[in-house]
């Protein structure tokens, strides 16, 4: 099993930044894929940006020049760090954690943007 720790979701004005972090633990591999997905009411749960272990990262179409993923593989941590918040950016945002067949999600950590 893999267990997955978020933090950094909250409440920002439209035009503001938020930084999410999630740490993974437990049953590991070196190669994995780390990433944020999110998930609006009433909407499907949609990749945000996603970035494996060898480096290659993948954005939303959406959030593509204004967040940023990355990520600390001496920590098994991944960051999605969001600038020019809109308020259709609002949701539950979940850190997801791939390796082989095998995905694991974090408990989800909210995001609001006011406008």
């Amino acid at each position: 099993q893999v267990q997955l720790v978020e933090s950094g979701g909250g409440l920002v004005q439209a035009g503001g930044s938020l930084r999410l972090s999630c740490t993974a633990s437990g049953s590991l591999s070196s190669v994995n894929v780390m990433g944020w997905y999110r998930q609006a009411p009433g909407k499907q749960r949609e990749l945000v940006a996603a970035a494996s272990s060898g480096g290659n990262t993948n954005y939303a179409d959406s959030v593509k020049g204004r967040f940023t993923i990355s990520r600390d593989n001496v920590k098994n941590t991944v960051y999605l760090q969001m600038n020019s918040l809109k308020p259709e950016d609002t949701a539950v945002y979940y850190c997801n954690y791939a390796r082989g067949s095998r995905t694991f999600w974090g408990q989800g950590t909210q995001v609001t943007v006011s406008s």
